[in-house]
């Protein structure tokens, strides 16, 4: 079977997908500061597609093969894909994974973070902290000439240093005219594997952590994934662009 194509991005192409990724980087981020105790799912959900109209963007998720909200929020052992529900609330000690993209004038971004609700334990942060240390070995394993295993392989390194496991049932993507684009960007494997890493390719890199084991299942909704274990999970993604000097990341300020 033939490989599928990889696009390579024009530097004007990549300055694109960094609008769209802007908006994700700030609507996100304004998502995240109203995550507190007490507020329903349902209600970030209207505020993130609220702020997004604002910018005069769309939602990349809602209606994306019939998913139907703008954000996708999971809670403490939900993996990824939660959906927002106006009778769920958060409670102090809740980890939240607030997973968005937009599509901007043709151009699509896509972005998570997994915020604390309140004072949560030690355990839940050093997870959180790990996932984010993790995102950024991943990113930083992004080099022209080098190879896409590079990147799953320094996530894959870095969590299991610190007892944690990697998803391998989701992985990160490209992104560019389309949300989810050849290569799949898996978060463990062997350096020097897989395609080589050239300028102009845009990848969302994603780790996916679990405190427990790697295994996870779908609910019956069709969408919301849980670690079969129970365990925490975390969730960290940027858009990054593979230029000469190295990686660029699109969703960051």
């Amino acid at each position: 079977m033939p490989r599928e194509r990889i696009e390579l991005r024009s530097a004007d192409e990549v300055a694109r997908i960094r609008d769209a990724c802007a908006i994700v980087r700030d609507v996100l981020a304004e998502v995240a500061e109203a995550v507190e105790p007490g507020v329903t799912t349902g209600e970030i959900d209207r505020l993130a597609e609220a702020l997004t109209e604002a910018r005069g963007a769309k939602p990349a998720f809602k209606g994306y093969h019939g998913y139907p909200a703008v954000l996708c929020i999971s809670l403490n052992d939900e993996v990824v894909h939660g959906i927002p529900s106006p009778g769920r609330r958060l409670r102090s000690g809740d980890i939240v994974g607030l997973d968005f993209g937009v599509v901007y004038r043709g151009w699509f971004g896509d972005s998570a973070v997994t915020v604390p609700v309140g004072k949560i334990s030690a355990s839940a942060r050093r997870l959180l902290d790990t996932t984010r240390e993790a995102l950024g070995a991943g990113i930083d394993a992004v080099r022209p000439d080098g190879r896409l295993g590079d990147v799953g392989a320094a996530v894959q390194r870095h969590v299991e240093a610190k007892g944690y496991s990697v998803v391998r049932d989701f992985v990160g993507h490209g992104i560019g005219r389309k949300l989810h684009e050849p290569p799949q960007v898996p978060n463990f494997g062997a350096p020097r594997s897989g395609p080589r890493l050239r300028p102009g390719m845009v990848l969302a890199i994603e780790p996916m952590v679990n405190a427990g084991g790697p295994d996870v299942r779908v609910l019956g909704d069709g969408w919301t994934a849980v670690t079969v274990d129970g365990s925490l999970s975390a969730h960290f993604e940027h858009t990054v662009a593979v230029t000469e000097d190295g990686p660029a990341v699109l969703t960051c300020s």
